[in-house]
Protein backbone atom coordinates (compact mmCIF):
# COMPACT_ATOMS: atom_id res chain seq x y z
CA UNK A 1 0.00 0.00 0.00
CA UNK A 2 2.85 2.16 1.15
CA UNK A 3 4.97 1.25 -2.04
CA UNK A 4 1.78 2.05 -4.20
CA UNK A 5 1.65 5.67 -2.95
CA UNK A 6 4.77 6.47 -3.29
CA UNK A 7 4.61 5.43 -7.11
CA UNK A 8 1.77 7.38 -7.29
CA UNK A 9 3.01 10.33 -5.96
CA UNK A 10 6.31 9.98 -7.48
CA UNK A 11 4.52 9.84 -11.08
CA UNK A 12 2.20 12.96 -10.61
CA UNK A 13 5.23 14.85 -9.77
CA UNK A 14 7.50 14.39 -12.98
CA UNK A 15 4.06 15.27 -14.59
CA UNK A 16 4.19 18.54 -12.79
CA UNK A 17 7.57 19.01 -13.50
CA UNK A 18 6.94 18.13 -17.17
CA UNK A 19 6.13 21.93 -18.43
CA UNK A 20 9.58 23.48 -16.37
CA UNK A 21 11.59 20.72 -17.95
CA UNK A 22 10.09 21.57 -21.57
CA UNK A 23 10.98 25.11 -21.19
CA UNK A 24 14.46 24.43 -19.92
CA UNK A 25 14.86 22.40 -22.75
CA UNK A 26 13.63 24.67 -25.34
CA UNK A 27 15.60 28.18 -23.92
CA UNK A 28 18.78 25.55 -24.14
CA UNK A 29 18.25 24.78 -27.53
CA UNK A 30 17.44 28.41 -28.54
CA UNK A 31 20.74 29.00 -26.82
CA UNK A 32 23.39 26.49 -28.86
CA UNK A 33 21.80 26.89 -32.13
CA UNK A 34 22.93 29.74 -34.68
CA UNK A 35 19.38 30.57 -35.46
CA UNK A 36 17.96 29.47 -31.89
CA UNK A 37 15.10 32.28 -32.53
CA UNK A 38 13.16 29.71 -34.35
CA UNK A 39 12.77 27.49 -31.76
CA UNK A 40 10.78 29.80 -29.34
CA UNK A 41 7.18 29.24 -30.60
CA UNK A 42 7.97 25.98 -28.92
CA UNK A 43 7.75 27.59 -25.21
CA UNK A 44 3.79 27.98 -25.73
CA UNK A 45 3.51 24.35 -25.64
CA UNK A 46 4.67 24.99 -21.54
CA UNK A 47 1.65 26.36 -20.14
CA UNK A 48 -0.35 24.23 -22.95
CA UNK A 49 1.13 21.26 -20.85
CA UNK A 50 0.34 22.80 -17.54
CA UNK A 51 -3.04 23.03 -18.56
CA UNK A 52 -3.11 19.41 -20.07
CA UNK A 53 -2.14 17.67 -16.86
CA UNK A 54 -5.00 19.04 -14.59
CA UNK A 55 -3.29 22.01 -12.91
CA UNK A 56 -5.16 24.99 -11.94
CA UNK A 57 -5.73 28.44 -13.56
CA UNK A 58 -2.82 29.47 -11.55
CA UNK A 59 -0.40 27.21 -12.20
CA UNK A 60 -0.91 27.51 -15.76
CA UNK A 61 -0.29 31.67 -15.90
CA UNK A 62 2.69 31.35 -13.57
CA UNK A 63 3.91 29.02 -16.22
CA UNK A 64 3.22 31.45 -18.80
CA UNK A 65 4.52 34.21 -17.11
CA UNK A 66 7.68 31.88 -16.28
CA UNK A 67 7.93 31.69 -20.17
CA UNK A 68 7.65 34.99 -20.94
CA UNK A 69 10.53 36.20 -18.59
CA UNK A 70 12.34 33.49 -20.49
CA UNK A 71 11.79 35.52 -23.82
CA UNK A 72 12.28 38.56 -22.40
CA UNK A 73 15.73 37.97 -21.53
CA UNK A 74 16.12 36.65 -25.16
CA UNK A 75 14.76 39.39 -27.06
CA UNK A 76 16.78 41.77 -24.62
CA UNK A 77 20.22 40.03 -26.11
CA UNK A 78 18.83 39.39 -29.69
CA UNK A 79 19.30 42.32 -32.00
CA UNK A 80 16.57 44.02 -34.25
CA UNK A 81 17.15 41.13 -37.06
CA UNK A 82 15.91 38.75 -34.71
CA UNK A 83 13.26 40.46 -32.31
CA UNK A 84 10.65 40.04 -35.17
CA UNK A 85 10.45 36.48 -34.01
CA UNK A 86 11.08 36.76 -30.60
CA UNK A 87 7.98 38.97 -30.52
CA UNK A 88 6.08 36.63 -32.69
CA UNK A 89 6.74 33.50 -30.07
CA UNK A 90 5.42 35.93 -27.49
CA UNK A 91 2.16 36.46 -29.09
CA UNK A 92 1.92 33.13 -29.28
CA UNK A 93 2.17 32.09 -25.83
CA UNK A 94 0.16 34.81 -24.65
CA UNK A 95 -2.47 33.90 -26.68
CA UNK A 96 -2.18 30.05 -25.31
CA UNK A 97 -2.01 31.28 -21.89
CA UNK A 98 -5.23 33.12 -22.57
CA UNK A 99 -6.56 29.93 -23.67
CA UNK A 100 -5.04 27.60 -20.86
CA UNK A 101 -6.30 29.96 -18.01
CA UNK A 102 -9.42 29.67 -19.55
CA UNK A 103 -9.68 26.19 -20.04
CA UNK A 104 -8.03 25.82 -16.45
CA UNK A 105 -11.07 27.62 -15.21
CA UNK A 106 -13.71 26.91 -16.54
CA UNK A 107 -12.99 23.16 -15.61
CA UNK A 108 -12.26 24.18 -12.47
CA UNK A 109 -16.19 24.58 -11.97
CA UNK A 110 -16.92 21.38 -14.19
CA UNK A 111 -15.02 19.44 -11.54
CA UNK A 112 -16.34 21.01 -8.34
CA UNK A 113 -20.35 20.75 -10.26
CA UNK A 114 -19.37 17.07 -10.72
CA UNK A 115 -18.33 16.65 -7.07
CA UNK A 116 -21.67 18.08 -5.89
CA UNK A 117 -23.17 15.66 -8.83
CA UNK A 118 -21.23 12.58 -7.27
CA UNK A 119 -22.38 13.40 -3.45
CA UNK A 120 -26.05 13.94 -4.88
CA UNK A 121 -26.12 10.52 -6.69
CA UNK A 122 -24.68 8.94 -3.47
CA UNK A 123 -26.85 10.00 -0.87
CA UNK A 124 -29.68 8.56 -3.31
CA UNK A 125 -27.99 5.40 -4.02
CA UNK A 126 -27.37 5.32 -0.12
CA UNK A 127 -31.42 5.72 0.35
CA UNK A 128 -32.40 2.93 -2.23
CA UNK A 129 -30.06 0.35 -1.50
CA UNK A 130 -29.20 1.31 2.71
CA UNK A 131 -25.77 0.19 4.04
CA UNK A 132 -27.30 -2.92 5.67
CA UNK A 133 -27.19 -3.46 9.63
CA UNK A 134 -24.16 -5.47 10.82
CA UNK A 135 -26.45 -7.53 13.84
CA UNK A 136 -29.86 -8.37 13.55
CA UNK A 137 -31.17 -10.37 16.66
CA UNK A 138 -28.99 -13.27 16.70
CA UNK A 139 -27.81 -12.65 13.03
CA UNK A 140 -24.80 -10.96 11.71
CA UNK A 141 -25.30 -9.30 8.39
CA UNK A 142 -22.82 -8.95 5.66
CA UNK A 143 -23.32 -7.95 1.75
CA UNK A 144 -21.09 -6.91 -0.96
CA UNK A 145 -22.47 -5.23 -4.35
CA UNK A 146 -20.88 -4.47 -7.41
CA UNK A 147 -22.21 -2.75 -10.20
CA UNK A 148 -21.65 -3.28 -14.13
CA UNK A 149 -22.08 0.24 -14.66
CA UNK A 150 -18.18 2.13 -13.50
CA UNK A 151 -18.55 4.81 -10.91
CA UNK A 152 -22.22 3.48 -10.01
CA UNK A 153 -23.31 1.74 -6.63
CA UNK A 154 -26.37 0.71 -7.80
CA UNK A 155 -27.88 -1.43 -10.56
CA UNK A 156 -30.24 -3.68 -11.16
CA UNK A 157 -29.52 -5.85 -8.34
CA UNK A 158 -30.84 -5.39 -4.64
CA UNK A 159 -30.95 -6.39 -0.98
CA UNK A 160 -32.60 -5.46 2.06
CA UNK A 161 -32.60 -7.46 5.53
CA UNK A 162 -34.87 -5.94 8.24
CA UNK A 163 -36.00 -7.01 11.68
CA UNK A 164 -39.65 -7.51 11.56
CA UNK A 165 -42.38 -8.55 14.27
CA UNK A 166 -41.81 -12.10 12.65
CA UNK A 167 -38.60 -12.53 12.76
CA UNK A 168 -35.41 -11.21 10.22
CA UNK A 169 -36.56 -10.96 7.13
CA UNK A 170 -34.28 -10.74 4.05
CA UNK A 171 -34.86 -9.88 0.25
CA UNK A 172 -32.37 -10.22 -2.46
CA UNK A 173 -33.57 -9.89 -6.31
CA UNK A 174 -32.15 -9.10 -9.96
CA UNK A 175 -34.24 -6.91 -11.70
CA UNK A 176 -34.08 -7.37 -15.43
CA UNK A 177 -32.05 -5.23 -17.39
CA UNK A 178 -29.81 -2.02 -16.47
CA UNK A 179 -29.58 1.52 -16.31
CA UNK A 180 -32.78 3.95 -14.93
CA UNK A 181 -35.38 1.69 -16.29
CA UNK A 182 -33.74 -1.53 -13.69
CA UNK A 183 -33.30 1.16 -10.85
CA UNK A 184 -36.92 1.75 -11.23
CA UNK A 185 -37.60 -1.64 -10.77
CA UNK A 186 -35.61 -1.64 -8.18
CA UNK A 187 -36.99 1.24 -6.06
CA UNK A 188 -40.20 0.03 -6.35
CA UNK A 189 -39.70 -3.63 -5.02
CA UNK A 190 -37.43 -2.54 -2.13
CA UNK A 191 -40.33 0.30 -1.27
CA UNK A 192 -43.04 -2.10 -1.23
CA UNK A 193 -40.79 -4.99 0.82
CA UNK A 194 -39.96 -2.27 3.61
CA UNK A 195 -43.83 -1.72 4.24
CA UNK A 196 -44.62 -6.09 3.51
CA UNK A 197 -42.28 -7.08 5.59
CA UNK A 198 -43.70 -5.74 8.63
CA UNK A 199 -46.85 -5.83 7.29
CA UNK A 200 -47.79 -9.47 6.33
CA UNK A 201 -47.53 -12.25 8.64
CA UNK A 202 -46.89 -14.60 6.16
CA UNK A 203 -43.88 -14.76 3.34
CA UNK A 204 -46.50 -15.34 0.44
CA UNK A 205 -47.98 -12.12 1.75
CA UNK A 206 -44.47 -10.38 1.59
CA UNK A 207 -44.75 -12.27 -2.33
CA UNK A 208 -47.92 -10.89 -3.33
CA UNK A 209 -47.00 -7.86 -2.34
CA UNK A 210 -44.07 -6.77 -4.23
CA UNK A 211 -45.62 -8.54 -7.48
CA UNK A 212 -48.63 -6.34 -7.29
CA UNK A 213 -46.11 -3.34 -6.57
CA UNK A 214 -43.84 -4.66 -9.80
CA UNK A 215 -46.98 -4.90 -11.88
CA UNK A 216 -48.01 -1.51 -10.84
CA UNK A 217 -44.73 0.08 -11.97
CA UNK A 218 -44.41 -1.85 -15.16
CA UNK A 219 -48.11 -0.22 -15.82
CA UNK A 220 -47.19 3.45 -15.01
CA UNK A 221 -44.34 3.24 -16.76
CA UNK A 222 -46.02 1.63 -19.88
CA UNK A 223 -48.45 4.21 -19.60
CA UNK A 224 -45.70 6.90 -19.57
CA UNK A 225 -43.85 5.41 -22.45
CA UNK A 226 -46.95 5.31 -24.20
CA UNK A 227 -49.65 7.38 -23.69
CA UNK A 228 -51.23 6.86 -26.46
CA UNK A 229 -51.11 3.04 -26.52
CA UNK A 230 -52.28 2.52 -23.02
CA UNK A 231 -54.87 5.25 -22.97
CA UNK A 232 -56.44 3.04 -26.35
CA UNK A 233 -58.42 0.56 -24.33
CA UNK A 234 -59.10 -0.80 -20.79
CA UNK A 235 -56.15 -3.27 -20.76
CA UNK A 236 -53.03 -1.27 -20.65
CA UNK A 237 -50.15 -3.34 -21.93
CA UNK A 238 -47.21 -4.08 -19.26
CA UNK A 239 -43.94 -4.14 -19.88
CA UNK A 240 -42.31 -7.26 -20.70
CA UNK A 241 -39.68 -6.97 -17.47
CA UNK A 242 -39.71 -9.27 -14.83
CA UNK A 243 -37.36 -9.62 -11.60
CA UNK A 244 -36.41 -12.74 -9.33
CA UNK A 245 -36.12 -12.75 -6.20
CA UNK A 246 -34.88 -14.63 -2.81
CA UNK A 247 -36.98 -14.26 0.30
CA UNK A 248 -35.53 -15.66 4.04
CA UNK A 249 -37.50 -15.39 6.69
CA UNK A 250 -35.20 -16.00 10.02
CA UNK A 251 -35.68 -16.28 13.94
CA UNK A 252 -33.11 -16.32 16.45
CA UNK A 253 -33.32 -20.41 17.21
CA UNK A 254 -32.06 -20.86 13.71
CA UNK A 255 -35.80 -21.88 11.90
CA UNK A 256 -35.54 -20.21 8.41
CA UNK A 257 -38.33 -20.08 6.05
CA UNK A 258 -37.56 -19.51 1.80
CA UNK A 259 -39.55 -18.25 -0.81
CA UNK A 260 -37.91 -18.68 -4.36
CA UNK A 261 -38.89 -16.47 -7.34
CA UNK A 262 -36.62 -17.79 -10.04
CA UNK A 263 -33.54 -16.78 -8.08
CA UNK A 264 -30.42 -18.67 -7.76
CA UNK A 265 -30.84 -21.12 -4.75
CA UNK A 266 -28.52 -19.98 -1.63
CA UNK A 267 -25.68 -21.71 0.02
CA UNK A 268 -25.33 -23.43 3.60
CA UNK A 269 -22.15 -21.99 5.14
CA UNK A 270 -20.91 -24.62 7.85
CA UNK A 271 -17.24 -24.10 9.45
CA UNK A 272 -16.61 -27.88 9.38
CA UNK A 273 -17.94 -29.35 6.13
CA UNK A 274 -17.59 -25.80 4.09
CA UNK A 275 -20.29 -24.83 1.76
CA UNK A 276 -23.16 -26.38 0.23
CA UNK A 277 -25.98 -25.26 -2.28
CA UNK A 278 -29.72 -25.70 -0.11
CA UNK A 279 -32.32 -27.39 -2.31
CA UNK A 280 -35.44 -25.47 -1.77
CA UNK A 281 -37.02 -26.99 -4.24
CA UNK A 282 -38.84 -26.15 -7.89
CA UNK A 283 -38.99 -22.00 -7.89
CA UNK A 284 -41.80 -19.85 -8.31
CA UNK A 285 -41.81 -17.90 -11.82
CA UNK A 286 -39.82 -14.66 -11.24
CA UNK A 287 -41.87 -11.48 -9.93
CA UNK A 288 -44.34 -9.90 -12.57
CA UNK A 289 -44.76 -13.31 -14.58
CA UNK A 290 -47.31 -15.37 -12.36
CA UNK A 291 -50.45 -14.42 -10.45
CA UNK A 292 -50.04 -15.22 -6.59
CA UNK A 293 -53.61 -15.16 -6.03
CA UNK A 294 -54.24 -18.30 -8.83
CA UNK A 295 -50.48 -19.65 -7.71
CA UNK A 296 -50.05 -21.59 -4.54
CA UNK A 297 -46.76 -19.89 -2.74
CA UNK A 298 -44.26 -22.78 -1.83
CA UNK A 299 -42.53 -21.84 1.63
CA UNK A 300 -39.18 -24.20 2.40
CA UNK A 301 -38.48 -24.69 6.12
CA UNK A 302 -35.24 -25.69 7.25
CA UNK A 303 -32.91 -24.95 10.39
CA UNK A 304 -29.68 -23.03 10.45
CA UNK A 305 -27.05 -24.48 13.56
CA UNK A 306 -25.65 -21.72 15.56
CA UNK A 307 -22.37 -21.09 13.96
CA UNK A 308 -23.29 -21.59 10.44
CA UNK A 309 -25.06 -19.30 8.29
CA UNK A 310 -26.59 -18.67 4.28
CA UNK A 311 -25.11 -16.81 1.12
CA UNK A 312 -28.13 -14.94 -0.95
CA UNK A 313 -26.56 -14.36 -4.07
CA UNK A 314 -27.75 -12.89 -8.04
CA UNK A 315 -26.79 -15.32 -10.70
CA UNK A 316 -23.75 -12.16 -11.12
CA UNK A 317 -21.33 -14.04 -8.94
CA UNK A 318 -21.53 -17.39 -10.61
CA UNK A 319 -21.45 -16.57 -14.31
CA UNK A 320 -19.01 -14.02 -13.67
CA UNK A 321 -16.13 -14.50 -16.47
CA UNK A 322 -12.55 -14.25 -16.89
CA UNK A 323 -10.84 -12.51 -19.88
CA UNK A 324 -10.69 -16.06 -21.39
CA UNK A 325 -14.82 -16.84 -20.75
CA UNK A 326 -14.86 -19.20 -17.54
CA UNK A 327 -17.35 -18.74 -14.90
CA UNK A 328 -16.07 -18.06 -11.32
CA UNK A 329 -15.93 -20.79 -9.51
CA UNK A 330 -17.90 -20.41 -6.68
CA UNK A 331 -17.93 -23.90 -4.72
CA UNK A 332 -14.37 -23.45 -4.14
CA UNK A 333 -13.99 -19.66 -3.54
CA UNK A 334 -16.52 -20.41 -1.23
CA UNK A 335 -14.50 -23.39 0.30
CA UNK A 336 -11.50 -21.37 0.81
CA UNK A 337 -13.42 -18.35 2.40
CA UNK A 338 -15.29 -20.86 4.79
CA UNK A 339 -12.71 -20.85 8.00
CA UNK A 340 -13.48 -21.16 11.31
CA UNK A 341 -14.83 -19.21 13.33
CA UNK A 342 -17.05 -18.18 10.37
CA UNK A 343 -17.40 -14.54 10.00
CA UNK A 344 -20.01 -13.07 7.28
CA UNK A 345 -18.10 -10.35 6.52
CA UNK A 346 -14.87 -12.33 6.17
CA UNK A 347 -17.24 -14.36 3.44
CA UNK A 348 -18.43 -11.68 1.92
CA UNK A 349 -14.86 -9.49 1.67
CA UNK A 350 -13.20 -12.75 0.55
CA UNK A 351 -15.61 -13.64 -2.51
CA UNK A 352 -15.59 -9.89 -3.49
CA UNK A 353 -11.78 -9.92 -3.84
CA UNK A 354 -12.32 -13.70 -5.62
CA UNK A 355 -14.69 -12.22 -8.40
CA UNK A 356 -12.70 -9.08 -8.73
CA UNK A 357 -9.62 -11.07 -9.03
CA UNK A 358 -10.94 -13.38 -11.94
CA UNK A 359 -12.78 -10.68 -13.90
CA UNK A 360 -9.99 -8.41 -13.70
CA UNK A 361 -12.31 -5.71 -12.47
CA UNK A 362 -14.88 -5.66 -15.52
CA UNK A 363 -17.82 -7.11 -13.99
CA UNK A 364 -20.42 -7.71 -17.32
CA UNK A 365 -23.33 -8.06 -14.70
CA UNK A 366 -24.07 -7.27 -11.56
CA UNK A 367 -23.15 -8.87 -8.70
CA UNK A 368 -25.08 -8.71 -4.89
CA UNK A 369 -24.18 -10.77 -1.90
CA UNK A 370 -25.53 -11.34 1.38
CA UNK A 371 -24.35 -13.36 4.64
CA UNK A 372 -26.29 -14.06 7.70
CA UNK A 373 -24.36 -15.92 10.34
CA UNK A 374 -26.25 -16.99 13.28
CA UNK A 375 -24.34 -16.64 16.72
CA UNK A 376 -21.66 -19.40 17.22
CA UNK A 377 -23.41 -20.21 20.44
CA UNK A 378 -23.23 -24.19 20.94
CA UNK A 379 -26.31 -25.93 22.15
CA UNK A 380 -26.23 -29.73 22.87
CA UNK A 381 -28.83 -31.63 20.83
CA UNK A 382 -29.03 -29.32 18.02
CA UNK A 383 -29.62 -30.81 14.34
CA UNK A 384 -27.09 -29.92 11.72
CA UNK A 385 -28.85 -27.20 9.03
CA UNK A 386 -31.36 -28.92 6.61
CA UNK A 387 -33.95 -27.72 4.42
CA UNK A 388 -37.12 -29.46 3.50
CA UNK A 389 -38.83 -28.09 0.48
CA UNK A 390 -42.49 -27.06 0.91
CA UNK A 391 -42.15 -29.55 4.19
CA UNK A 392 -42.99 -27.25 7.86
CA UNK A 393 -40.39 -27.45 10.44
CA UNK A 394 -42.09 -29.09 13.42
Amino acid sequence: MMLNRAVGALRRLSWALLPAAWAAAVGLLAWWLPDGSDVLPALAVAPALTCAIGARRGRVLGMGALTLAELAGELADDSLSVSGPVLGAAATLVAVMVAGGWTAGRRTLLSAELDRTREIAVAAQQVLVRPLPCRVGDWTVAGEYLSASRGARVGGDFYEVLATPYGVRALIGDARGHGLPAIGMVAALLGSFREAAHQEPELSGVVGRLDGALRRHLRDRAQGEHPAVCGSGPREPVAEEFATAQFVQLTDDGVFQAVNCGHPQPYLLDEADGASALPLGEPLPPLGLFDPAQTVTPVTCGRVAAGEGLLLHTDGLPDARDPAGRFFPLSAALTDATRPPLSGRDVAAALRAAVVRHTGGACADDVALLVLVRDPVRITGRPRAAALSGVPLR
